[in-house]
């Protein structure tokens, strides 16, 4: 198993493509306290990741900051939704500060 954290900046992009050939999944990862995070993925990740996937290529959607719910401006069901919309794998919420649901997004 290999996992490749890609950053999300512009800059990177030209890098984080090579990253893509031969991969089986794809972890779009977004903050659940940062809407354009979330638009991001629905405006620029999403078609990165199609084009330079195959069809066979499983892709999650992963809300992070899910500790941080006070502060949420994505809610689970629009997110939910659009993973659904799109025939994601999954949709998970985490959090890497408390742990939640990072064990489960692997199995």
């Amino acid at each position: 198993l290999q996992i490749w954290d890609t950053a999300g900046q512009e800059s990177f992009r030209s890098i984080t493509r090579s990253f893509y050939q031969g991969s089986h999944g794809v972890f779009l990862v977004f903050d659940i306290t940062c809407k354009q995070s979330f638009e991001d993925i629905r405006t620029q990740w999403l078609r990165e990741v199609h084009d330079h996937t195959s069809e066979s290529t499983i892709i999650y959607l992963v809300g992070n900051f899910a500790d941080m719910d006070n502060e949420r401006e994505v809610s689970h069901d629009e997110a939910l939704a659009f993973a659904r919309e799109q025939g994601f794998g999954n949709y998970v919420e985490t959090s890497a500060k408390t742990g939640q649901n990072v064990q489960e997004l692997f199995q």
